[in-house]
């Protein structure tokens, strides 16, 4: 997971710089398409690598799932050299290397099979430890790869030029390749039931006489739909967040987009972080209040934190009042909002117009979001989430029982992927529409609704040996 989150996050913050150097005629909306194909490439993948480790051994789909990723960075290292169309080459890439990325959903259920109860949420936790590590170091690395720079070096042999776009992609298809190294030398087959009994599974060659055959009974389907549901919302609403990050500042504090980048860039930063911390502590709190519990807090939390973000007061923002052409980040598509994430520090902005722009109608009567307020809960929201993420699939594989969990998995990580794209769909439309205060007041809303179906599914929410009676239900 580490390996697979570095080589997915090391390239994002210059895909749109090199887009625009290999095809004049890719625009805004374009990026949108890039950015956002990558998940649904793994909305599709994820019940096919999940089935299929249901029936073989789980080192075929990863194997598989990730050659496919290290293929698809070798293309994204080449999209310059086509005549034309370089942008959809791009596109095929990036929508490839999200199809590779529909492992996770064996990974989940290989983890779920491979733990008791009683390890499950440490083992779930460490998982996520490792994947929010890589996804803080990539920026990182691609940040040393920016001292290349854009001309490089190539080989003229093989066409290949190393630049500051392409050696982030090339370090990912090295990590890809160690990665397959690593599961073909050291991953070995391994389920238990919730017990901790080794169990036999089709995923092994040959079965062992200390075996214990699968315990029967029927999942709670009831259950399923609403973990699925509960997992949609707290990705949807960190999706939101992380998109309209950017234009919120650069709105309500008239930052620069280099002062936007850099800022918002340390904030994020310091979430990773904060989401490490979290994933830690959760493996003691759970074993005091269980998983339903502070999945049930994290939402609180959550809530809070949007809450905070509620204009108020009597001070405005600084108002925009120029024609912002291509120094705006306002209004129509997430691709543009998007795009200052990818401004270069070097572009001199410093004479562009800043504040919120006229264009946005409720800049002229909405109270500005005090520095204090955001960064309270972006603080909020940094604990709510991750808190929320990892109670969430540990709950849903606990519900799921000791049985290949695969399907189950990828339709879990596909409702993940929808999230992540209908998250800065909705954010990007209301937001620029109606403003901070209807966007987070709907946001608020819906968590208000989750917690309520939380609520009336609490006590079906668990593990699946409980509801059966083999095992003695946990503190919740």
């Amino acid at each position: 997971m580490f390996l697979s989150s570095v080589g997915f996050s090391i390239v994002i913050m210059s895909i749109w710089p090199y887009l625009q150097k290999i095809d004049q005629t890719a625009d805004a909306s374009f990026l949108g398409w890039v950015i956002a194909v990558f998940s649904l490439g793994q909305m599709v993948a994820s019940p096919i690598f999940g089935w299929w480790s249901n029936y073989r051994p789980r080192k075929e789909p990863l194997t598989v799932s990730i050659f496919i990723s290290v293929t698809a960075n070798c293309l994204y290292a080449y999209v310059h050299v086509p005549a034309s169309h370089n942008k959809y080459y791009m596109l095929a890439a990036r929508g490839l290397v999200g199809f590779g990325a529909g492992n996770v959903a064996v990974i989940r259920s290989y983890i779920a099979g491979a733990t008791s109860l009683q390890e499950r949420t440490s083992s779930m936790a460490n998982t996520s430890a490792c994947q929010a590590l890589g996804f803080i170091l990539g920026p990182v690395f691609q940040t040393c790869f920016a001292l290349i720079g854009e001309k490089g070096v190539t080989w003229d042999t093989i066409q290949l030029q190393i630049n500051m776009y392409t050696a982030p992609v090339l370090l990912g298809a090295f990590l890809g390749i160690l990665n397959i190294i690593l599961i073909l030398t050291i991953l070995r087959e391994h389920r238990v039931d919730d017990s901790g009994r080794r169990c036999k599974n089709i995923n092994f060659e040959e079965a062992s006489a200390e075996e214990v055959q699968a315990p029967q009974g029927n999942i709670d389907q009831v259950a399923v739909v609403t973990t699925n549901v509960l997992f949609f919302v707290v990705l949807f609403i960190f999706a939101l967040f992380e998109t309209i990050l950017t234009p919120l500042t650069m709105d309500m504090y008239a930052w620069t987009p280099e002062q936007a980048v850099l800022y918002d860039g340390i904030i994020l930063a310091a979430l990773g972080v904060e989401a490490v911390i979290i994933f830690m502590g959760i493996k003691l709190l759970s074993k005091k209040f269980g998983e339903r519990a502070i999945l049930l807090g994290g939402l609180i939390v959550v809530w809070a934190g949007f809450f905070i973000l509620l204009p108020w007061g009597n001070q405005y923002p600084k108002i925009q009042w120029e024609d912002l052409h291509n120094n705006s980040i306002p209004n129509t598509t997430f691709g543009e909002i998007i795009i200052t994430l990818w401004r270069s520090p070097k572009e001199d902005h410093s004479e562009g117009p800043t504040g919120c722009p006229i264009a946005q109608a409720w800049c002229l009567n909405t109270p500005v979001i005090h520095l204090a307020q955001f960064l309270t809960s972006a603080a909020l929201i940094g604990i709510g989430y991750p808190s929320c993420n990892v109670m969430s699939y540990t709950l849903y594989s606990k519900i799921l029982g000791p049985r290949p969990q695969g399907v189950y998995m990828g339709w879990l990580t596909a409702s993940g992927s929808a999230a992540r794209i209908l998250g800065p769909v909705f954010i990007s439309q209301v937001y620029t529409s109606w403003g901070p205060r209807w966007a987070f007041s709907l946001v608020c809303g819906i968590v208000v609704l989750t917690i309520t179906l939380l609520g009336g599914a609490y006590r079906r929410l668990v593990a699946f040996s409980v509801r059966h009676g083999r095992i003695q239900e946990e503190p919740s």
